[in-house]
């Protein structure tokens, strides 16, 4: 049953990447760690179907509240036509112009997803950070974007250049199960990874942080008695780095 090969390959490729991304996961909670106890601000990016991941991140039950979301003006799935996504996440400087619509400064953490890893978008907005000094967490699929050439003027992929580079297991092309008599594989995964990854990369940084004796400002679900206000207070505590609210 192809439902059932779905579910198989994802539960096989998240307990690989919970099996192989350990060190890399722990790097990254590191980083974000650092920034908090240090007053820098957190940001999340995705390119198209990765911009869910930034999603899960931010404004998010059991989540940071932390994490400002870089929009990807133009090439999320608002956007009509939606074949215009694929062309805009190709434009060269574009992703240096997003990153400017946000106050990113040295030692502020910036995570970008981008499963293949070849685009410029994704590619200039990492430089384009690095570049302030910000530290840069990658989000990507090693076997796909080691399969494919870089769309990018430097022959560089996101995997080259970011501080951590954390695979989400997916495989090339990221659609993962075939069907007989069928040639195009269906059921991605990168969504399914790379929200986990995301997920437990708070989990980890949230550990660190009580570790550390620092209260984490973490959401409540609004939708529990008590969770206005505690959100409330937090947001009030931190709103001098939590850029969504304004």
């Amino acid at each position: 049953m192809s439902a059932k090969a779905y579910f198989a390959r994802a539960i096989e490729t998240l307990q690989q990447v919970a099996a192989t991304q350990t060190t890399a996961i722990d790097a990254a909670a590191d980083l974000v760690v650092d920034a908090v106890v240090d007053g820098k601000a957190l940001y999340a990016f995705g390119a198209t179907h990765s911009f869910m991941v930034a999603e899960e991140l931010v404004y998010r039950t059991g989540g940071l509240m932390l994490w400002n979301p870089i929009y990807p003006h133009g090439m999320n799935l608002s956007v009509r036509p939606m074949p215009a996504t694929s062309q805009l996440e190709r434009v060269p400087g574009l992703g240096k112009e997003l990153l400017a619509t946000a106050p990113v400064k040295a030692g502020d953490v910036v995570l970008v997803a981008s499963t293949s890893g070849r685009n410029p978008v994704p590619i200039d907005l990492a430089l384009a950070a690095l570049e302030r000094g910000a530290r840069v967490i990658g989000i990507t699929a090693l076997a796909y974007t080691q399969g494919v050439s870089s769309r990018h003027a430097s022959g560089k992929k996101l995997a080259d250049i970011c501080t951590v580079v954390i695979d989400n297991g997916a495989p090339y092309g990221d659609a993962a199960v075939q069907i007989e008599g069928f040639a195009q594989a269906v059921g991605p995964l990168s969504s399914v990874t790379g929200c986990a990854i995301a997920n437990a990369l708070v989990a980890e940084t949230v550990a660190r942080l009580l570790a550390k004796g620092y209260e984490p400002p973490v959401f409540m679900s609004a939708n529990l008695d008590g969770g206005d206000a505690y959100n409330a207070r937090l947001l009030r505590a931190n709103a001098q780095r939590i850029h969504y609210l304004e």
